[in-house]
């Protein structure tokens, strides 16, 4: 159709037509007068849209699948951050239960000994403090915490506090070689002073040359004048050699310490010491020995020998 005025009246003509039936068939509701025209025009127009729609539906099919694959590609990632996130806490609780564990059985030493401690987390090791064998736990002045006290933790001696400050400490290690402990074995009460060799046991002095000391023995603080720097009873190590005593005036053990100095992580700091000494009940249980298998054996007589183990000559 060519752009004429004839044209464009009847452009304007039709579009006012239109708003006039739209008008009339919104101001009419359910009983509109263009209703019947209306559903006549779809009963002609119907076919023809699903038929296009049955074309277009699968490209807009292609389109949803397409969002729903980066809606599926979302929560994947995001229960693959979840799992992350469960591992992570898993480990941790794994982490939690190891130190519930090691707290369980400082305090039993605890009890056992009669000890009032103050918790510690280990927050640095050595290198901080130059060569020594030595630790940083998380307690300090403010939390009671003075020089010269006993550390320990669920297996045994760990050392000695040497320096505090406001909120942290440092606890020169039994392994280091400036540090020494008196001793007491258990059982015979034998005495004798410990002394670290860093990765080596410690090396043990008895006092009396002639003690009968064998492997397996086991030893525990002797205790400090005023329990200063060391309370008693507190285990030490087990005897994993004994030097031959040629008559010197004392004796050469090497002890294997019950602590792991490599896995230290909770600590306790001994702030209040027992009203006595508890000797060797701190000590844990002595494990039970594996029993040997008897191994009987059984001779069969051979041919020409009776059971009597007389001997007989055969027939000529």
């Amino acid at each position: 159709m060519r752009d004429t005025r004839e044209s464009r009246l009847l452009l304007v003509l039709l579009i006012a037509i239109a708003f006039a039936l739209i008008t009339v068939d919104i101001r009419g509701g359910e009983d509109s007068p263009v209703d019947g025209a209306r559903r006549a025009a779809a009963s002609v127009f119907g076919p023809i849209e699903n038929g296009v729609a049955s074309a277009v539906d699968p490209v807009g099919n292609a389109i949803a699948a397409v969002r729903d694959s980066g809606e599926r590609h979302d929560r994947m990632a995001e229960l693959e951050r979840e799992n992350a996130a469960l591992k992570a806490k898993l480990g941790s609780d794994d982490r939690n239960r190891s130190r519930l564990q090691q707290l369980d059985k400082m305090l039993k030493i605890a009890g056992q000994g009669q000890y009032g401690i103050k918790g510690a987390e280990v927050i640095a090791i050595g290198a901080a403090q130059g060569f020594s064998w030595t630790i940083t736990i998380d307690v300090g002045a403010n939390d009671g915490i003075k020089r010269d006290m006993t550390v320990l933790n669920g297996d045994g001696l760990v050392g000695r506090v040497t320096t505090v400050g406001p909120n942290i400490s440092t606890v020169l290690l039994a392994t280091d070689p400036d540090f020494t402990v008196g001793t007491r074995m258990e059982g015979s009460d034998e005495l004798g002073f410990a002394a670290g060799q860093g990765d080596r046991p410690l090396r043990v002095e008895l006092l009396n040359g002639k003690a009968q000391i064998k492997k397996g023995d086991r030893l525990v603080t002797f205790g400090s004048q005023a329990d200063k720097p060391f309370v008693p009873g507190v285990p030490v190590g087990v005897v994993s050699r004994v030097d031959p005593s040629g008559g010197d005036l004392t004796r050469t053990l090497y002890v294997t310490p019950f602590v792991s100095f490599t896995k230290l992580d909770i600590v306790g700091v001994v702030v209040r010491t027992p009203e006595k000494d508890p000797r060797d009940t701190v000590l844990p249980a002595k494990p039970k020995p594996t029993p040997r298998p008897t191994v009987t054996v059984t001779v069969t007589p051979s041919a020409g020998v009776p059971a009597d183990g007389e001997f007989q000559q055969p027939d000529q």
